[in-house]
């Protein structure tokens, strides 16, 4: 078996309850976060500068 670190490696929030609606996200790729509906694993992706991202969280972990 053979492991990148340039693969992204996807996952779901524990708080997702696999209703269908949910996003993807991988932190393992320097610098940059790609985020994914987890419906279409082919589908497009939108990759986010590590620290947009990071103030994304911060801001809904906030509300």
């Amino acid at each position: 078996m053979t492991t990148r670190s340039d693969f992204p490696r996807w996952f779901k929030s524990s708080y997702s309850n696999n209703g269908g609606n949910c996003v993807e996200v991988a932190v393992n790729l320097p610098g940059i976060v790609p985020v994914r509906d987890s419906k279409t694993f082919g589908g497009p992706v939108l990759n986010f500068r590590a620290e947009a991202f990071a103030v994304f969280v911060a801001g809904i972990k906030a509300a």
